[in-house]
C-alpha cells in the first residue's frame, strides 16, 4: 500500500496519520458491555476492513459523498486506513444541492479524488417515462428512485476505476426503515453499519473531521424536513434505547419496535460484510429474541 510523506505527520488530524493502531489491530479484544470508545470502534473497523481488503484486493474504494456525518466519516476512515489515493468521492445531487458547501468542505478537508455527476437528468427522464404509461409518480417513488439511481452510479464509477463501493448506512437508520431498499442500503463493504448515529458522529470527532461536518443536522435534502423531524424521534433518545442506556417512555420504546418490526425485512435482504460490535448492547435485538 503506498502513502505518501505528507500523510505521515503527526500535527494533522487523525486521517491523515499513518495509523500507528494498525501494527496492533490483532490485538483488539473489546469486553462486552463496555461503552462506545471511537479508539477501539476504530481499531475493530481497521481490523475487520484490513482483513476483507486483503481477500478482495480491489484498486480503490467508491463512495458516495453527500455531506452527511455518515458518508463524511466512512471517506475519513478508507483514508486513515488505505491512504487518500485509494478513495473516490462521488458527488450526486439531484438537480443541485442546497448543502454543496458541506461536500466541497469534505473533499477539501480529505484531499481524495473527487467526480461529480449530477443526477437529475435521469431521474427526469425516469419519471417522464412513468408518466408516459399513465403510472402516477408518487412521493415515496420521488424519494427512494434517487438512492437507487445514485447506487446505480456508484456501481458504474466503481466498475470505471476498479474499485468497489463502500455502504455508508448506520444502524439507527436502518433498524427504523430510514434507507431505500436497493440504494442507499447496498455495497459492498460497510463499516459502520453496527454503530448508532451518535458513535459515528463521536467518531468522526475522533477522526479529526470539521465540526460542521462532524456535527451537521442530518437531513436528505429531498425533503425540507430534518431526518429526525420525519422520523418523529431524537435520534439521542432512538440511540439511547438501542444501547439501554437510560429509559425513554413506553410511547417511544411502541414506536421504535413497531417500525422495527416493520422494516426488519430490509435488513435480512441486504446482508453486507462489515465489522461487528457485538459487544455493544442492541435492546433492539434483546427484546425481539425473547419475542420469538
Amino acid at each position: 500500500m503506498e502513502d505518501s510523506k505528507a500523510d505521515n505527520k503527526k500535527d494533522g488530524p487523525a486521517w491523515r496519520e499513518q495509523d500507528s493502531l494498525l501494527g496492533k489491530i490483532s490485538d483488539v479484544d473489546v469486553l462486552p458491555g463496555t461503552p462506545f470508545d471511537p479508539t477501539s470502534a476504530y481499531a475493530l473497523i481497521a481490523r475487520d476492513w484490513q482483513n476483507w481488503d486483503n481477500a478482495v484486493k480491489p484498486k480503490v474504494y467508491v463512495v458516495g459523498i453527500s455531506g452527511g456525518v455518515d458518508s463524511s466519516t466512512v471517506a475519513a476512515l478508507a483514508c486513515k486506513i488505505f491512504g487518500k489515493d485509494r478513495v473516490v468521492g462521488v458527488s450526486m445531487p439531484c438537480d443541485g444541492q442546497k448543502d454543496m458547501w458541506a461536500v466541497d468542505l469534505l473533499f477539501k478537508t480529505l484531499g481524495i479524488k473527487r467526480i461529480d455527476i449530477d443526477i437529475g437528468d435521469m431521474f427526469a427522464n425516469l419519471k417522464q417515462k412513468l408518466e408516459n404509461n399513465c403510472l402516477e409518480t408518487t412521493d415515496d417513488m420521488k424519494t427512494n428512485a434517487p438512492a437507487r439511481l445514485r447506487m446505480t452510479t456508484l456501481f458504474a464509477v466503481g466498475q470505471s476505476v476498479g474499485g468497489v463501493v463502500v455502504n455508508t448506512c448506520n444502524y439507527s437508520e436502518s433498524c427504523q426503515g430510514y434507507d431505500t431498499l436497493f440504494g442507499d442500503d447496498c455495497g459492498s463493504y460497510a463499516p459502520i453499519q453496527d454503530l448508532v448515529k451518535t458513535e459515528v458522529k463521536a467518531l468522526a470527532a475522533w477522526l479529526g473531521l470539521p465540526d460542521e461536518l462532524a456535527n451537521k443536522t442530518p437531513i436528505d435534502g429531498l425533503q425540507p424536513l430534518t431526518d429526525e423531524e420525519k422520523l418523529g424521534i431524537t435520534y439521542a433518545d432512538l440511540d439511547a434505547f438501542i444501547r439501554g442506556t437510560r429509559d425513554v417512555g413506553i410511547a417511544l420504546e411502541a414506536q421504535i419496535l413497531q417500525r422495527y418490526a416493520r422494516n426488519k425485512f430490509k435488513m435480512d435482504i441486504v446482508r453486507l460484510p462489515g465489522p461487528k460490535f457485538n459487544h455493544m448492547r442492541n435492546r433492539i435485538r434483546e427484546i425481539m429474541e425473547q419475542k420469538i
